[in-house]
């Protein structure tokens, strides 16, 4: 059997937990053979590298389970990823749609650079929309429980993707028909 080391495609299934100061344990993400986490391992950029450690020379079968302080896993809660939109940005057909764009809703956004992200409506004001953009699980202790699915030699395309979040949409995930929404691959996942 391949064991995981650099070059090779991984695939994982877990489940993520997020551990609260006092130990208790609340389960937040789950991926598992249908739907599992799948990197180039060495080469998918973002990989929470204490999980990248704890996998690295197993093989299919073998099992994992590692805590991560939030420092080292999706960071710490930045203030500077809070930001305050304009309210007309979120108008469509003439009409703000109060239902979707309100307190705790998730709402998908694109950067200026084109990437999809999600971000937390946390205040909505008569002119203002404040939107926050830190992953969920930024500032908090996890834990990943799994299994390694599969491992393999990658191929040349799963190497030299043509979309940096790895999933082979092209030049935008907000673009494939497939299950490419940007969320599994680029940040719920074990990817920060």
């Amino acid at each position: 059997m391949e064991r995981i080391e650099t070059g090779k495609y991984v695939e994982l299934g877990y489940d993520l937990y997020e551990v609260a100061a006092d130990g208790t344990q609340k389960l937040v993400h789950q991926t598992d053979v249908e739907d599992p986490e799948k990197f180039i391992f060495g080469v998918t950029q973002g990989m929470i590298i204490p999980l990248e450690k704890a996998v690295e020379g197993l093989q299919a079968g073998d099992t994992f389970d590692i805590t991560v302080k939030s420092d080292d896993a999706f960071g710490p809660h930045d203030p500077e990823q809070i930001a305050e939109l304009d309210r007309d940005i979120f108008i469509v057909d003439g009409k703000f749609d109060e239902n979707a764009i309100k307190p705790g809703a998730v709402v998908p956004m694109m950067t200026a650079d084109g990437y999809r992200i999600n971000g937390l409506v946390t205040a909505v004001s008569l002119t203002k929309v404040t939107m926050d953009f830190n992953h969920p699980l930024a500032g908090k202790d996890v834990r990943f429980a799994g299994k390694i699915l599969a491992v393999r030699n990658a191929t040349p395309e799963e190497l030299n993707p043509v979309h940096s979040c790895g999933c082979g949409c092209g030049d935008s995930c907000g673009g494939c028909e497939s299950d490419c929404d940007g969320a599994h691959h680029c940040g719920d996942g074990c990817c920060h």
